[in-house]
């Protein structure tokens, strides 16, 4: 293993040298499977502490650590503390104050006592989260951000169902406070969240917000952590909501309702206040009330209007950020914008930012970009350098003349042996464009034939896919076997146009499902995908996709691979989600054709798999189809041992996994396999 370290500096002027490109080679699952070498790696904000999760060094990694760099005296080498023997750090922080801010996660079994996710299916497996302040010499590590919530007249199932759904957590950094941050604490009473002004140093926290059911915070001023807007959720009459932005005035001190910035919650616009321009006054506000794609705009709360023109604006994607300058040299600056393209890559506009990813760019052929930390004259820039062939890799830029590598996620990966990568745009039957992600094995080429194919739609649906590297392992895993894999952005993904996202809306099953369809058609008709060696496998709503597909007439697919699938829509109603306006507004959604209610028209194999500890699509939804359909097609169904829903999973869960995915479609999709 690839012990966490420093590698040597390398001149930024160096390019890399192009040798013999071996055969491509099926990536073994334990590649996927171990943990990776380096992640979650974070800058402190006054430039002196590094922070990232590591694999253990003797783990064979198997398991985690934190570990933290002193940037004055990189020659010493990491400090770093190992997981628990249950509590296994998952994410971590640098924060001022040479303090970090360290997630751990561990099982937990029991009555869920009305607690997250899976209160209401009688789940009893589940995942307990908690966050840990350390110092960056590991000498003390405690609860972050600690209320009185162990207060008399807190019953025990009460504490733990706090303990489950989490008490804190950090809301804003404060980049010029050298001591304060802003927190949101859980008021075990009221089950409100409060907001505070918390100080590393000495643990005393200061109100700003005291939260309701339908109220909360919006913009904090970036200096002192003052509330500049707010949002509130109205109801209007019968099931309508208002979603309404009020901004403080400030001769008056009052909030204020702003007309221009209110919307129904069902029509689904983006308006979302991100930033105070200090000279003019003027919010940037990125919304979608004037075009599909979301973009930024200029704001006064004196006039009360937007700008003539958009700040920034991109003809075929949205505008998902702009980056603010968070350093006294260049605070609250606009340094540049982030486009929500195939890939999320920033543009910057500020020189001296757009010159250093310039260098970077040439140090690192034909990878992306992302700077995540720097200092305040740019003596020491924290980045990643990554593409759909490489690994997210991190590096410090000294002085802008040499990188220092901090590590690779994964560098026993060969960039040969994993494909091309296409963004791609086909028509669905009706003539909505959809866009999709293509990857292809390496070394294809038309001329070597049709390819065995998986549709692979993506979670969420209110989600997208975005080209690079694919952190779950599955594309890579499947192009390096000689899959095609397309992954579409079906109608009803969100963050690539307003209206192809309400156009998914109760079309689960149904025009939602001809869009996977339309795309397998779309490969055949390219001469990409063999038409009788194509199949669909997809996680959580792509579970539901593959489940629908098996009793859907005349599928394209010669099998289903279903993961923590939904398959049972009634039963789902509004049960999924901890938010109760996210319940009320997506769950009229869901719905279309329900796979549980057409079981007897089951046509393909399926695997089924899910997590014992997954409590957002319960394994009912996965026993319950297998149950219905094994005597009409053939059927498997897995049952993993202490996975939960979401990432980041254990190497057994990968392992487990991935080899129940490899043998199916090599044994049982179809008449001889894939």
């Amino acid at each position: 293993m690839m012990k966490p370290k420093f590698l040597q500096a390398a001149a930024l002027s160096l390019c890399l040298v192009a040798g013999s490109v071996p055969a491509a080679q099926p990536i073994p699952i334990e590649s996927f499977a171990r943990l990776p070498d380096i992640q979650s790696v974070s800058m402190s904000t006054d430039g002196k502490n590094l922070a990232a999760i590591v694999a253990l060094p003797g783990s064979n990694n198997r398991d985690t650590g934190v570990a933290t760099w002193d940037l004055d005296n990189l020659d010493k080498g990491p400090t770093i503390t190992p997981s628990g023997d249950r509590m296994k750090f998952i994410a971590t922080s640098a924060m001022k104050a040479d303090r970090i801010l360290v997630i751990g996660r561990q099982e937990w079994t029991g009555q869920l006592a009305g607690c997250g996710e899976g209160r209401t299916t009688g789940a009893t497996k589940t995942f307990v989260t908690k966050a840990y302040l350390g110092d960056t010499g590991h000498k003390k590590f405690s609860d972050a951000f600690a209320d009185n919530t162990r207060r008399i007249g807190v019953s025990e199932d009460m504490q733990r169902c706090l303990e489950i759904a989490g008490t804190a957590n950090l809301v804003n950094g404060l980049p010029l406070d050298p001591d304060n941050v802003i927190i949101q604490q859980l008021n075990s009473t009221t089950l409100g969240s409060n907001f505070y002004l918390y100080n590393l140093r000495t643990n005393e926290t200061k109100l700003l917000f005291r939260g309701g059911g339908r109220t909360s915070p919006g913009l904090f001023n970036p200096r002192n952590g003052e509330v500049l807007t707010r949002t509130e959720i109205e109801p209007i009459g019968g099931s309508e909501f208002e979603q309404r932005i009020l901004i403080k005035n400030p001769k008056s001190g009052e909030f204020e309702v702003h007309a221009n910035l209110t919307r129904k919650v069902s029509e689904r616009y983006t308006v979302g206040i991100t930033g105070i321009d200090e000279q003019t006054g003027k919010f940037y506000v990125l919304t979608d009330l004037f075009s599909d794609q979301v973009q930024a705009w200029m704001y006064d709360p004196t006039t009360r209007k937007f700008d003539d023109e958009a700040l920034v604006a991109h003809p075929e994607f949205s505008i998902s950020g702009l980056i603010l300058g968070s350093q006294p040299s260049n605070f609250n600056k606009v340094l540049g914008f982030i486009v929500d393209g195939p890939q999320r890559e920033a543009t910057y506009v500020d020189p001296d930012m757009a010159s250093i990813q310039a260098s970077l760019k040439q140090a690192y052929p034909n990878q992306s970009i992302a700077i995540s930390g720097y200092n305040n004259d740019l003596s020491r820039v924290l980045f990643s350098a990554s593409s759909a062939q490489n690994p997210p890799a991190y590096g410090l830029l000294v002085d802008r003349k040499r990188v220092i590598a901090l590590g690779s996620q994964r560098p026993w990966l060969k960039p040969a042996d994993i494909g091309e990568q296409r963004w791609v745009t086909y028509t669905a039957r009706d003539g909505l464009k959809i866009p999709a992600i293509l990857d292809l094995p390496a070394g294809w080429t038309a001329g070597d034939g049709p390819l065995p194919t998986i549709i692979h739609p993506h979670g969420g649906p209110w989600s997208r896919d975005y080209a690079g590297w694919d952190g779950s392992g599955w594309v890579p895993f499947l192009t390096s076997r000689g899959y095609a894999v397309l992954r579409p952005q079906y109608r009803g993904s969100a963050g690539l146009g307003h209206k192809l996202w309400l156009a998914g809306d109760a079309e689960w099953g149904q025009k939602m499902q001809d869009d996977k369809d339309d795309g397998a058609a779309w490969l055949v008709k390219e001469g990409i995908a063999d038409p009788d060696r194509i199949a669909i496998f997809g996680y959580s709503y792509g579970g539901f996709a593959a489940a629908a597909a098996v009793v859907r007439p005349n599928s394209p697919y010669q099998c289903a691979i279903s993961g923590a699938p939904v398959t049972d829509l009634t039963r789902l109603g509004r049960t999924w989600s901890d938010n109760h306006l996210q319940r009320i507004l997506q769950g009229t959604t869901v719905t279309g054709m329900d796979p549980m209610r057409n079981t007897d028209k089951a046509n393909i194999p399926v695997l089924l798999f899910v997590g014992d500890r997954d409590v957002r699509t319960p394994s009912l939804h996965a026993s319950n189809f297998y149950n219905a359909v094994k005597d009409k097609v053939p059927a498997k169904f897995q049952l993993i041992p202490d996975q939960p829903h979401s990432m980041p999973w254990y190497y057994r869960h990968h392992e487990t996994m991935l080899g129940l995915m490899e043998d199916f479609l090599r044994k049982d999709c179809g008449p001889g396999g894939l």
